[in-house]
């Protein structure tokens, strides 16, 4: 696959007013959320995007915390109830937005994608993006006809302990945690600090620029060709909780490299004692 050939991952926020406007609007998800804080529907109920349907990421994106990490994935079925009462059907473009990090937005995009929804995109630079072009806000809910999307899994990669260890030995594994953690110098959440060994640090906020916009497709393949990701090998990405992981994966995709992703990432492979651990700069 080729940066040519892909489908469009993200979407300005003129291109959105545009096809807002147009015949074939998108379904809107609001997908706000902060890593250990209460969940931002206060925050969708002051004001979001005209039609927007609030998700949330903690309970709808992800199953209960436990052995398979902080965001296990959740069930295929009680994923497509909450799409389909989202609004999401099928055959009709979807756009996922959060307060501009892109993380939650990504979570939500790489779920979608993987349980076979084809038209999935990301507002770039998220609701700050929007707004600062001039888009509108509204605390109305309005009402959403109820859609017809059954998930079908695998559509993307799905990577599991062992095939991101195996990866990480004959392919590429990024880790799209801060470098800090990689190294395991610091460790605020989980049971230990450190990488998987053999994964590559490549921290996924050094994929958008100081607007919360992803960098260039240009930009993004030399970055990742610079980390050995240019295409030639399979390549994998793991994170904290498979959040800011799937942010990784979609960056990726704009620059035209498929990936799979780790959803248990580092919560689950660090709670397992058994599972080695490298700390330091190199990948080991």
């Amino acid at each position: 696959m080729t940066a040519n050939s892909a489908p469009p991952v993200i979407i300005s926020a003129a291109e959105l007013m545009d096809e807002l406007a147009g015949s074939r609007p998108p379904a809107l998800l609001d997908i706000r959320w902060q890593l250990g804080g209460p969940n931002l529907r206060s925050a969708y109920e002051a004001g979001h995007l005209p039609g927007a349907v609030y998700v949330n990421l903690d309970r709808e994106l992800a199953g209960p915390p436990g052995a398979g990490g902080r965001h296990p994935l959740p069930q295929p079925e009680e994923f497509g109830a909450v799409m389909r009462r989202a609004g999401v059907s099928a055959d009709a473009p979807v756009v996922v937005y959060d307060g501009g990090l892109g993380w939650a937005a990504a979570r939500a995009w790489w779920l979608l994608r993987w349980t076979g929804h084809t038209d999935v995109r990301v507002l770039d630079g998220g609701l700050a993006a929007w707004t600062a072009a001039g888009g509108p806000v509204t605390a109305d809910a309005g009402t959403v006809t109820e859609g017809d999307f059954k998930p079908n899994p695998g559509a993307l990669g799905l990577l599991d302990a062992d095939a991101a260890a195996s990866l990480a030995r004959g392919g590429i594994l990024l880790d799209a945690r801060a470098g800090e953690r990689y190294r395991g110098e610091v460790e605020p959440i989980d049971p230990v600090g450190g990488h998987i060994p053999g994964a590559v640090s490549a921290p996924t906020t050094e994929n958008v620029g100081a607007d919360g916009k992803f960098l260039a497709a240009q930009a993004l393949r030399a970055r990742f060709a610079g980390l050995g990701a240019s295409g030639g090998a399979p390549v994998g990405v793991y994170c904290g909780s498979g959040v800011s992981g799937a942010h990784e994966v979609l960056a990726l995709a704009v620059a035209g490299i498929p990936a799979a992703l780790y959803a248990g990432s580092w919560s689950e492979w660090s709670a397992d004692p058994a599972r080695p651990v490298a700390t330091g700069p190199d990948p080991q």
